[in-house]
């Protein structure tokens, strides 16, 4: 008898999986996490118990299916430029390749965002040489649109130092934004057709309540914290994210894929554990919601599980917000 994965439960048991990046690709649901490691080391705002070092890909045949874990795809001892920390990734299927972007610290220990390819969505993939020239901080979500331009979003305060490059150059020493003025946003570029490299700098998007005033930095039900994702709905871009300390999955809207977005509401309410993370994705008519949280391992916040729920639209566009526990 196969074992189906039901709602709000652990897709695979066998290993602690986070950061879900859910795809429909030949017509199967894969899920590209990462891969959550036991250890002994520090907690901190650095992050560095988030030490994992490889990637695995998850696929299911469909809901009703059980999920298939296809192994190892990637290790950081294949990757030349890379230290340490494989964190949170993203695919995309365009010029008949799969691409597998991730993040990682280089060996001065700064963030940037890789690339790697496969003829499979199982992968295994091959990573380039080096990362992207101009790439920085973390969790890489790429959004490939009806008109087939890529486009690279990114970013992550504290243990992503998205905070230490409002200058445009990397300064180790820099405060956070402050707490009176704007928020930091995540960035956008367009990737080049063969989606390795950037075709323009990196850019800020405005994140924005119904007046057009910036969402501030001290707004933190609000503001952008980590772990950003665009899909697209009756000709919306939806950009969503966590907001970090108070554990929301946040949206907010635009028409353009640049921005301004206008702030909407939450998509998903706390989970058990520190971080929340998630992906969007339409499969048969329906549109699902990846995450993660720390219930199987009973709360350890570094060793973390992927889960979906069903998500459901209003009339207006509007998402409606998702209870974890029900």
């Amino acid at each position: 008898m196969k074992n189906v994965v039901k709602p709000n439960t652990p897709l695979v048991n066998h290993i602690y999986t986070a950061d879900p990046s859910a795809h429909v690709f030949e017509g199967k649901i894969y899920i590209y996490p990462s891969h959550d490691l036991d250890h002994d080391g520090p907690s901190n705002d650095n992050g560095d118990q988030y030490a994992m070092e490889d990637y695995h890909v998850l696929s299911m045949n469909d809901f009703n299916s059980e999920c298939v874990d296809h192994g190892e795809v990637l290790h950081a001892k294949d990757i030349p430029w890379v230290k340490k920390q494989l964190w949170a990734p993203d695919a995309a299927f365009k010029n008949n390749t799969y691409y597998l972007f991730f993040p990682a610290k280089d060996k001065d220990d700064i963030f940037r965002i890789g690339v790697a390819t496969s003829s499979s969505p199982a992968g295994p993939f091959t990573p380039q040489a080096n990362y992207i020239q101009g790439s920085f901080s973390i969790d890489p979500a790429v959004f490939v649109d009806d008109d087939n331009k890529a486009y690279l979003y990114a970013g992550g305060l504290w243990g992503g130092q998205l905070e230490k490059w409002q200058t445009g150059s990397f300064n180790l020493n820099a405060d956070d934004p402050d707490k009176g003025g704007p928020a930091l946003g995540p960035v956008i570029a367009e990737l080049s057709e063969d989606m390795t490299s950037f075709k323009e700098a990196p850019k800020e998007i405005s994140i924005i309540d119904e007046n057009g005033n910036p969402i501030l930095a001290g707004d933190e039900d609000k503001r952008f914290f980590e772990g950003a994702w665009v899909h697209k709905y009756n000709d919306n871009y939806y950009l969503s994210y966590s907001t970090g300390t108070t554990h929301y999955i946040v949206y907010a809207m635009s028409k353009n894929p640049y921005g301004p977005f206008v702030y909407k509401g939450r998509i998903l309410e706390p989970v058990e554990g520190w971080t929340t993370h998630h992906s969007i994705v339409e499969f048969e008519e329906k549109w699902y919601l990846f995450y993660h949280d720390c219930s199987l391992s009973g709360g350890v916040d570094h060793k973390r599980s992927v889960k979906y729920s069903e998500l459901k639209y209003n009339d207006d566009g509007t998402i409606q917000t998702i209870d974890p526990t029900k």
